[in-house]
């Protein structure tokens, strides 16, 4: 007998209206339409910045709704193939029903995700930095598992990557990573993977087969948009070139392209080796830094808030968000979220979906329940 799917497709209506309204769909035709006004003006291209950036705005709002009003349309049939199923008992037509249904909610999943991010930066790109923490060199060979995982992570989301820094370690793995992630709520996705990671396995360097724990601290931050100022005095800057040591071309390892800077007030340091021009370097370490800089006052701001309030929070930057297991069992668990996999190999190659999600879920529903006890 052919199932009836009319009752998850109903629900999958009432979810797509929530989600519609979450969107703001009218606004956001509003919005399109005076950009595209604005795109008609005889000096828009005048400034190429500002007008790149505005017609990327207006493409990604066209995306957001076209993608809501193509969902919408499945849906709808969606509904008729699963009356004919039905009433035909055509169990070809009601295996195809079952997955479009599943290609759907993947679909909403999506969907429903940018109605959660809120935040300023959240709908754009991300610098990521990965620095090996505990475990010596087994940490280093950690690092650079983690940079493969979410490299194939932003592959499987169409993100492209750019790869800046990645010098090998003494014996393996590597030092640090330090990439940039392009693509559509990369830094808002990818704020579930801020924090420290560890990795419990047999040592592969360790000829008696011993236990081994490392960790590894992944940093997400948002790459600034041009517009937003962040005060950076030349006289604060020091600036090191010096030969590339990693991987990036015929030429990269030939001259001194790679670039070191240190702005001295803040201790921050940044480098950048991976293009084959020093210039190009330098204004990639300057894009980080200025990222870093935000991010710094922003958490300085933050705290004196928190001072004002009175409150105190746990500082949890040395405790573990995830923790991956090889042994004695296999295991992967979120511990802020309780979501967890015995399939580590699938996670380790890149499917981190379940894990985002969770984390977005979760945090979504702390801040509803922070919000809600706030007004009591």
């Amino acid at each position: 007998m052919i199932e009836d799917r009319s009752d998850q497709i109903s629900a999958m209506r009432e979810r797509v209206q929530r989600i519609g309204e979450y969107l703001h769909l009218d606004a956001k035709r509003d919005e399109v339409a005076r950009l595209e006004a604005q795109a008609t003006e005889p000096d828009f291209w005048d400034d190429q910045s500002v007008a790149q950036s505005v017609m990327a705005k207006a493409a990604e709002l066209r995306d957001e709704i076209g993608s809501y009003e193509t969902t919408i349309a499945d849906l709808d049939d969606l509904d008729v193939a699963n009356e004919l199923a039905v009433a035909d008992e055509d169990e070809d037509l009601a295996e195809e029903t079952l997955t479009t249904l599943r290609g759907l909610t993947k679909r909403l999943d999506a969907l429903e995700v940018s109605t959660w991010f809120t935040g300023e930066f959240d709908h754009g790109d991300a610098i990521v930095t990965i620095n090996p923490g505990q475990g010596g060199l087994e940490a280093q060979d950690w690092a650079e598992m983690l940079l493969k995982m979410l490299s194939k992570y932003a592959a499987s989301k169409k993100w492209k990557i750019d790869l800046h820094d990645a010098p090998s370690g003494v014996e393996l793995g590597i030092d640090r990573a330090v990439f940039t992630v392009h693509g559509k709520d990369a830094y808002g996705m990818l704020q579930a993977e801020d924090g420290v990671h560890r990795l419990v396995r047999i040592s592969p360097t360790d000829e008696k087969k011993r236990r081994q724990t490392t960790f590894a601290r992944i940093e997400v931050l948002p790459l600034l948009p041009d517009e937003i100022e962040v005060e950076i005095r030349d006289e604060d800057l020091r600036i090191d070139v010096y030969r590339s040591s990693g991987p990036g071309g015929q030429s990269v390892n030939t001259t001194d392209s790679a670039v070191r800077i240190t702005h001295t007030p803040s201790g921050l340091v940044v480098t950048c080796q991976n293009e084959k021009s020093q210039l190009k370097n330098r204004e990639t370490a300057m894009k980080i830094l200025r990222s870093r800089l935000y991010e710094l006052e922003e958490e300085k701001r933050q705290a004196e808030m928190e001072a004002l309030r009175g409150e105190k929070k746990d500082i949890s930057f040395g405790s573990q968000i995830r923790s991956y297991v090889l042994y004695p069992y296999q295991m992967v668990k979120d511990h802020r979220t309780g979501v967890e996999t015995g399939n580590v190999d699938a996670v380790l190659g890149g499917e981190l979906e379940d894990f985002v999600l969770g984390f977005h879920r979760w945090r979504v529903g702390a801040e509803t329940a922070a919000a809600v006890g706030g007004d009591s």
